[in-house]
């Protein structure tokens, strides 16, 4: 099996190169134990090897194998959680060998295809859907805030401080004062970007690849506010903030600080620096 080229920054990451050498051994592990006929795999997963998986019965599923990292460890969980309401259903689970056999969604055309507007029209009427009551295994968003704000000055020290300083105390200000200070507490994604956002089949759009935490409404917006995925430009950044703060009810100035601080928060991964992340941080603070 080759591995996508897509995965092989993990090399960088710490058991990235050995659980990377170990990915064709644990696919042909997951074949076996779900009886599965798999395909080459998708080419866009960053931190999970993807592959078409076909059950015994016909069932058209995905296989998925994850990288062993925090933030992915609860997705079988949320998924379950939701029951395929607005999100891929959650076939069977294997949590030693962190694998998933999930709904496939055809023909898993990605959010990200269609204009600005019409996207962010989908998302205001998928996101109330998946803001549903949790509480454990989730990490909290509070917890999250804890751990970013040990890990973010470190590793800006790490990457030899590639930005101003001025910006990781801001992250570090913000992150703290909405954490202590959130509303109603929901099953959020940190990771709902429109490229995580499918064309299926069973509904008009499915929800893929969450990395859940528990925490108030407004911070479900941050991952559509940031990604690149529908534009990236001050005038675009702007509008998604604006359309989906007022039409889902959320404090404008609250999605607009968590996208600050979260957005600080995953900038470095690794040896990479994400300059893409600080740039929407400096149009945001215009």
């Amino acid at each position: 099996m080759r591995i996508p080229d897509e995965l092989t920054w993990l090399r960088a990451m710490p058991g990235g190169a050995q659980w990377l050498a170990g990915l064709p051994e644990l696919l042909t592990t997951c074949a076996r134990h779900w009886s599965l006929r798999v395909g080459p795999p998708f080419g866009h997963g960053t931190t999970s090897l993807v592959v078409p998986a076909d059950l015994p019965d016909g069932t058209r599923a995905v296989l998925k194998l994850q990288f062993p990292d925090s933030e992915s460890e609860h997705e079988a969980a949320a998924l379950r959680h939701w029951d395929g309401d607005g999100a891929v259903r959650l076939l069977a689970h294997d949590p030693d060998l962190r694998a998933l056999l999930i709904e496939r969604c055809d023909p898993g055309t990605p959010l990200r295809v269609l204009p600005l507007d019409d996207a962010v029209d989908a998302v205001v009427a998928l996101l109330p859907r998946l803001w549903l009551p949790a509480d454990r295994p989730f990490l909290s968003l509070a917890e999250a805030v804890r751990g970013w704000a040990v890990r973010l000055p470190a590793a800006w020290e790490r990457a030899g401080r590639p930005y101003e300083r001025r910006f990781v105390d801001l992250a570090l200000d913000l992150l703290t004062g909405l954490a202590a200070s959130q509303g109603e507490q929901v099953l959020v994604n940190q990771d709902l970007h429109a490229s995580n956002v499918l064309r299926a089949t069973r509904e008009p759009w499915l929800a893929i690849d969450p990395k859940p935490l528990v925490g108030e409404r407004e911070f479900s917006a941050v991952p559509i506010v940031r990604g690149t995925e529908l534009g990236h430009s001050p005038a675009a950044v702007r509008r998604r903030l604006d359309r989906l703060s007022a039409e889902l009810g959320l404090d404008r100035s609250r999605v607009r600080d968590w996208t600050i601080g979260h957005t600080m928060a995953w900038s470095i991964a690794g040896d990479t620096v994400f300059t893409d992340h600080i740039e929407i941080v400096r149009w945001l603070l215009d």
